[in-house]
């Protein structure tokens, strides 16, 4: 196995970026299986992807496995998760103190994957002063306070379409450098920004179309007299 050299890496491009987190855990499940060693072919069947492009994605860390033997587990781990910054903690705040933002501040996977949440955040009188995940809801005008205190750079934007834009400018405001929307909007923000969109109705949308297209092909086959079959995405 190669090791991670200590000249500048290239920069991933986003497409192989969007996969590390996949790729993170797979390999944590096969190292909870204690799994030592995986190989691209593998971990393209587990991923659903083509070994191909297992490796050239994981030729971005430097890492590029022994021929025969494939990648140790816990160092590839251990790359991917030195890549997307996980190896020490972020605190993140989240904006929106409604159904989706308590669902998020109770998602335990925040915490097991190195996100602790610094703050919850409403302007809705009624909700600040509850409590959510173990943290007490302040008011929007804290939020300044809050993320140059506790030295937060991530922002979870939790609020509903019409208070999207004003939300994420607060977040700018005080520093935050990315923010992560739930709200159906899309959001304007300075260049340097990082925003990641999370459209559910979006996806559900997309898996309408394949059960549109499944339904479809089941009555084309039983029209033709053959048996029905699944349609794979």
């Amino acid at each position: 196995m190669r090791g991670v050299s200590d000249s500048p890496r290239r920069r991933i491009p986003e497409a192989a970026l969007s996969r590390l987190p996949l790729y993170l855990r797979i390999l944590g499940e096969l190292s909870n299986e204690t799994v030592n060693q995986v190989s691209s072919e593998q971990l393209a069947e587990l991923t659903g992807m083509n070994a191909a492009k297992v490796r050239k994605d994981l030729s971005y860390l430097g890492s590029y496995g022994t021929r025969g033997v494939g990648y140790d587990v816990n160092f590839l781990m251990y790359q991917i998760q030195r890549e997307l910054g996980l190896n020490h903690d972020w605190p993140l705040v989240i904006v929106g103190a409604g159904n989706l933002g308590q669902a998020l501040a109770n998602y335990g996977g925040f915490t097991e994957r190195g996100f602790s949440i610094a703050g919850v955040f409403d302007t809705d009188e009624s909700k600040v002063g509850s409590v959510v995940g173990g943290v007490r809801v302040r008011h929007l005008d804290e939020l300044s306070q809050v993320v140059q205190s506790k030295n937060v750079s991530i922002g979870v934007l939790a609020t509903p379409g019409t208070a999207a834009q004003e939300a994420a400018n607060r977040l700018v405001r005080a520093g935050v450098g990315s923010i992560l929307n739930f709200a159906p909007v899309i959001l304007s923000v300075p260049r340097g920004v990082s925003v990641r969109k999370v459209d559910l109705a979006g996806e559900l949308q997309i898996l309408a179309y394949y059960e549109q297209r499944r339904a479809a092909n089941a009555v084309a086959r039983e029209a033709a007299g053959a048996p029905a079959r699944g349609v794979s995405a």
